[in-house]
């Protein structure tokens, strides 16, 4: 079933809501119209005993004031855009510089900060919807966007993505959920594997040199389950530079989950699965303490972890890549699953 209440009221007076989606075995989404913003997850522990999973705040002052994406839809362009532009058919667009006035991050956090509209499709979905004009941030196009959440009876919280543009312009979504399946402290002894040979390896900007290495030998290998904190302070510069992992692995081909993440505590379980090429692992690197979630704790360092389906980061500009550029009037469809079980 799916309950909808009122959440908040941002600072320019834009009212929120919040719809809850529940199954039969009691697991929970809570979903924000602004940003279309996954805001919390309960799911039960090999006991039976629920907590919510997913780093987060309370309240709409806390996503406003605090936030590093969390939960959140983002795009137009999810992760990062060198110098914040690219070319489309002989034609430069320069977009939102918003990191560190060098790089576009997630299409400037249009997406993420818009307050979306919001259907009830049945008991069990969900429909968020959003029109970025054309020239927004900089983008060319005029898009509509829709995410659909559907939560089903296996525990699986499925996200269908979807955008049709105006004009040809570049596409990239994702949701920079932060998880901790412990629901407490931080994440480095929780295990994840990532079904990847490979990784993109970026510049002190976080933007990929072009470099498509292996994983073998590396601290990037989570071909095979292993703890999160396990090499994440070994001497490697990427590592060092990035404070953890915040990197692009390039996913192999294949049926399987993307990403599987187990805690041995508690005995919960994610698979994750996409039709995209690429997923970003980041380990809540920058978390520092002085920002507080949910129910006042200090986001502490390590938090959580984003598994974040995507094209590659900076596509627009390597060719090289596998390519997010849609024509005018082309649908933009991608999906991904979230399962949730217990070990």
């Amino acid at each position: 079933m799916i309950v909808k209440n009122y959440f908040g009221e941002t600072a320019d007076g834009r009212s929120v809501d919040c719809y809850s989606l529940k199954n039969s075995s009691e697991t929970t989404v809570d979903i924000l119209t602004y940003g279309a913003t996954i805001n919390s997850i309960y799911a039960a522990d090999r006991n039976g005993d629920f907590a919510d999973i997913l780093v987060g705040f309370d309240t709409i002052e806390g996503h406003e004031k605090y936030s590093d994406y969390e939960g959140m839809t983002v795009g137009r362009y999810a992760n990062r855009i060198a110098g914040g532009k690219f070319t489309i058919d002989g034609t430069e667009y320069q977009v939102e510089k918003n990191e560190k006035g060098i790089t576009c991050l997630h299409g400037g956090a249009e997406l993420s900060t818009a307050v979306w509209k919001a259907i009830i499709i049945d008991d069990s979905s969900l429909e968020m919807s959003y029109q970025s004009p054309d020239g927004a941030m900089g983008f060319p196009g005029k898009v509509d966007f829709k995410v659909t959440f559907t939560l089903f009876e296996d525990n699986s919280l499925k996200i269908d993505y979807y955008a049709v543009s105006d004009k040809k312009t570049v596409i990239n979504m994702t949701n920079h959920a932060y998880f901790n399946l412990a629901g407490k402290g931080d994440v480095l002894g929780q295990e994840l594997m990532i079904n990847a040979d490979a990784f993109t390896p970026t510049d002190e900007n976080s933007i990929p040199t072009g470099e498509i290495r292996p994983v073998e030998g590396t601290a990037f290998d989570f071909r095979k389950m292993k703890p999160i904190g396990r090499d994440i302070g070994e001497n490697d510069e990427q590592l060092i530079m990035c404070r953890g992992y915040d990197h692009n692995f390039c996913l192999n081909d294949g049926d399987g989950p993307a990403a599987t993440a187990y805690d041995p505590e508690s005995g919960r379980k994610l698979d994750v699965f996409t039709d995209l090429c690429g997923v970003q692992l980041y380990t809540g690197n920058f978390l520092d303490g002085t920002k507080p979630g949910k129910h006042g704790e200090p986001l502490i360092k390590h938090a959580g972890f984003c598994l974040e389906t995507q094209f590659y980061p900076n596509t627009p500009n390597m060719p090289e890549f596998p390519q997010c550029t849609v024509e005018a009037g082309k649908p933009f469809e991608s999906c991904t699953v979230f399962r949730f079980s217990v070990s």
